[in-house]
């Protein structure tokens, strides 16, 4: 990335792997990371929907991050558009138990093993399902079951499910009521709809890259927020593209007209 030693930063504004002093905190996170907390002490279920690009993924990464270890044990899984007792393999997998192919035998030995690390290791599991809009219908009728511990009086499974809008629909059939009833949290992110939260949200990407003077003129963060329409992820990508535009052009700033030439070679 030949551009950075021109701009004087010492990685990308808004890095893919963003934690700590590189994570920006959206509106929203502040009570997204209250109630994690929450789930962290008091074991249950969470929803994270948003818009693609808004960081769902990367706020639920960076408060896994901050999680003491080995107190909590995260397991991630995003391949969700498989059957039921794949995703249940996978999960055994992931916890270090030997995946069976029947459902009722899996279930038996993730339970137990979930048990297992709660009373006897003090280990709290916890699960992330990302692009959970995919989950099929047979295995969130399913997980309402699975989540059932000690004939329903305790709860030992941290579970976050994350994905776009449209799983609250699904949440909402019928069909699913008992799942739905298990769901202590839920949160909806949003994009930068504010300029001065997007104004924030840039400045914070440019400083947290080691930028030391201004190398985005005004007129290209205006254009940048119009046309990423206050979505984190396109502003990164459009960011990215001029600056190496303007590398390219060998300038010292973006701007709007930098932007514009990135944004005229999209339409190509």
């Amino acid at each position: 990335m030949e551009y950075l030693q021109r701009f004087g930063l010492l990685h990308d504004v808004f890095p893919q792997n963003a934690k700590a002093e590189t994570f920006f905190e959206m509106p929203g996170y502040v009570r997204l990371r209250r109630r994690f907390e929450m789930l962290g002490r008091q074991p249950g279920v969470g929803i994270v929907v948003g818009d693609v690009g808004v960081g769902k993924t990367s706020a639920i990464r960076n408060l896994c991050s901050s999680l003491p270890r080995p107190d909590y044990h995260v397991t991630y899984l995003c391949d969700t558009a498989i059957s039921p007792v794949e995703l249940y393999r996978q999960l055994a997998t992931e916890l270090g138990v030997r995946p069976s192919h029947r459902r009722g035998e899996v279930w038996r030995d993730l339970k137990a093993a979930m048990t297992h690390m709660v009373d006897d290791e003090g280990v709290q599991p916890v699960l992330i399902l990302d692009e959970a809009q995919h989950l099929s219908d047979r295995f969130l009728t399913d997980l309402s079951g699975f989540l059932n511990f000690a004939m329903d009086s305790r709860n030992l499974l941290v579970l976050w499910m994350v994905g776009q809008p449209s799983l609250r629909s699904v949440l909402r059939m019928k069909c699913h009521a008992a799942l739905a009833s298990r769901i202590a949290v839920r949160i909806h992110l949003e994009p930068l709809s504010g300029r001065d939260d997007f104004l924030a949200f840039l400045a914070h990407g440019l400083n947290a890259a080691g930028a030391t003077t201004k190398i985005v003129s005004d007129s290209g963060s205006e254009l940048l927020y119009r046309v990423s329409h206050g979505v984190p992820r396109e502003a990164a990508r459009l960011l990215r593209a001029a600056f190496v535009e303007a590398h390219e052009q060998e300038l010292s700033m973006v701007d709007d007209t930098v932007l514009e030439a990135v944004l005229d070679e999209e339409q190509l």
